[in-house]
């Protein structure tokens, strides 16, 4: 896995050069890796939909318990695991580069990885909540176009995230304390 994460930070930064003089390398990097993510969100969807969730509702019963699912969310719930995690080995591999921080043990490289995950959970959820009430809030209050919506609380929520996951999830410097 670190030699696919160094071949495609090469080919990430080669592309970089003309940009230099606009933003940060880090910003392109984490722009690049966003953007890839969301372009496998957008096909694995496509997929999940047509093909595997075929137009369906999904019946899911528990004992005497049964919830519908509509084929739209049953896509949403299948691929937004796979690009959660996908979204965070390039941003701790390619855009952050993780320091080590002079980790002695796996066990501790094994800690410090869990803790970014579950950070990145966190940020992750908080742009789902803004993208719910900022929806609710631009067409629902304010009777705007939901696409036009859309993408100014996409703005937004990039932003927020690429803050947060620098300043939070992937914050250099001393490790935080031990689990």
């Amino acid at each position: 896995m670190k030699q696919l994460a160094h071949i495609l930070t090469k080919i990430i930064d080669f592309f970089y050069r003309p940009f230099a003089r606009w933003m940060p390398e880090q910003v392109f990097r984490y722009a690049v890796c966003g953007g890839g993510n969301l372009v496998l969100d957008w096909v694995l969807y496509f997929l999940v939909y047509n093909f595997v969730i075929g137009h369906e509702n999904v019946i899911l019963s528990f004992c005497s318990f049964e919830q519908v699912i509509t084929p739209h969310i049953a896509s949403l719930c299948i691929v937004f695991p796979i690009t959660l995690l996908t979204g965070f080995w390039l941003q701790r591999n390619i855009t952050f580069k993780v320091q080590r921080y002079n980790v002695q043990s796996t066990k501790e490289s094994k800690a410090l990885r869990w803790r970014q995950l579950g950070r990145y959970m966190l940020v992750v959820a908080i742009n789902l909540a803004v993208n719910y009430f900022g929806l609710k809030l631009c067409v629902e209050s304010f009777g705007w176009y939901p696409t036009p919506s859309k993408m100014a609380i996409t703005v937004v929520t990039v932003i927020i995230s690429y803050l947060c996951q620098k300043h939070y999830t992937f914050k250099e410097g001393t490790p935080h304390p031990p689990l």
